[in-house]
């Protein structure tokens, strides 16, 4: 798991004035150097632990489903594991899931169990890792902005099939595809067309067991052109659990719903996302 030459992200361009952007925080494995020796695990464990964290093969999902779409998306992709940092957290006290040790800085296992010492300072990874990120997809953003119009920011993620421990509120329905949405930035339109794509897959529910999406902080609450869904896949409907190969059918099969779901918010006004499905 050690750093190679490859950036801590990546943006990968799509058309000049697509509106969509795909967003892939948690589908890498790897961990540099430096940040290893803050991790107490021992190798294998750590193998372990990515099997269970990663949500493996989402960077493929939506490569596909880029190259699939009619009008190419934009992808920003994390080259990083979750456990250096989780650019998906709030960094500070308003991150919910630092009761079971997984803020923005994970201290804990998905079980449970110590990941870093206590002790252990945050603020290095912060500032070497999650605020260059949360620059980098603000910029991503307002690029797409300034270019469209607008941006529908889709969050691929995947999740497992049956509940870990540090889930905090995975006592619920566990759908083929979980739609996290938000009351600002989530418009019906947009969780209808969902919906209607992700059909093919087995069904959906919204926000359970994982609920909102991911917003840069500059644009979150306050900017109503910046769109946003999480989509969670069950990793039973694409790949062996935990950590195994994809299925080649599964995966195409997802990768065309997202691709369906990436054209018909590209094809249709901004302003219908207010309503329901076109």
């Amino acid at each position: 798991m050690d750093a190679t030459a490859e950036p801590p992200f990546t943006l990968i361009p799509g058309a000049a004035d697509a509106s969509v952007l795909l967003h892939v925080p948690h589908s890498a494995r790897t961990v540099p150097r430096a940040v290893r020796g803050g991790i107490v695990l021992s190798d294998a464990e750590l193998e372990r632990e990515s099997d269970h964290v990663v949500d493996a093969h989402t960077d493929t999902i939506a490569a596909l489903a880029a190259a699939r779409a009619r009008r190419t998306p934009w992808q920003f992709v994390n080259r990083l594991s979750r456990l250096v940092v989780d650019p998906e957290r709030f960094p500070d006290a308003r991150e919910e899931m630092r009761k079971v040790g997984m803020g923005a800085v994970y201290t804990r296992t998905t079980g449970r169990l110590p990941l870093r010492a206590p002790d252990f300072d945050e603020q290095p990874l912060l500032d070497a890792y999650f605020r260059p990120y949360a620059r980098a997809m603000t910029e991503a953003v307002r690029a797409r902005l300034a270019a469209a119009g607008q941006v529908v920011i889709l969050d691929v993620h995947s999740y497992p099939t049956h509940r870990l421990p540090y889930e905090l509120h995975g006592d619920g329905p566990r759908p083929p595809v979980c739609l996290g949405t938000d009351p600002f930035h989530t418009p019906p339109g947009l969780l209808a067309r969902a919906e209607s794509a992700f059909a093919r897959c087995g069904g959906t529910a919204r926000d359970t067991p994982f609920s909102g999406t991911y917003v840069p902080l500059e644009y979150y609450g306050v900017e109503p052109r910046v769109s946003a869904l999480m989509v969670e896949i069950r990793r039973d409907l694409y790949m062996d659990e935990p950590g195994g190969p994809a299925a080649e059918a599964g995966l195409r099969g997802v990768a065309e719903a997202l691709a369906e779901l990436v054209d018909s918010l590209t094809e249709s006004p901004a302003d219908s996302l207010a309503e329901g499905a076109s």
